[in-house]
């Protein structure tokens, strides 16, 4: 576990921008692995899941609910973009939700996030708003908009 953490960090470290304050430190993702409900897939830049030394391209991270899975995070590194990397990382995780028993996936994400269109095109709609709800580094805050996919 604690080589797929690394793996899960060093993409993290490259995927998301500091200036939003979305990724998660090393401690919130471990605490959040330890709870036995969340969730991770790993996968290179062909596409696949890792093998044993291989680095990650991106990663998932999801917590189970009765009839719902929460993705919580989705990063591929800038240099595997545009790869259908995350469109991959969508389609494992719709399977291995739907062998949890879920009925359908959640998300949020911050107004304005690029990867919007990723989802609307994976079958992601939006269900609620919350104004104001992040705030970013120098004080704006911004919505948080939450999306739903049912998974057939």
């Amino acid at each position: 576990m604690t080589d797929d953490l690394d793996r899960i960090m060093a993409v993290m470290a490259s995927a998301f921008d500091p200036a939003w304050g979305e990724a998660w430190n090393r401690r919130q993702v471990d605490d959040a692995l330890t709870l036995g409900n969340c969730h991770y897939f790993l996968i290179s830049a062909q596409g696949k899941p890792i093998e044993a030394g291989e680095e990650a391209a991106g990663f998932s991270l999801s917590r189970t609910g009765y009839e719902e899975e929460e993705l919580l995070l989705l990063a591929v590194a800038p240099e595997y973009r545009r790869l259908g990397l995350g469109r991959s990382l969508l389609e494992a995780l719709k399977r291995a939700s739907s062998q949890r028993g879920a009925k359908r996936l959640l998300l949020e994400m911050r107004r304005g996030n690029p990867a919007e269109r990723l989802y609307s095109s994976m079958g992601f709609y939006q269900i609620g708003e919350r104004k104001d709800y992040y705030r970013l580094l120098h004080g704006e805050r911004l919505d948080a908009l939450t999306f739903a996919c049912d998974i057939d």
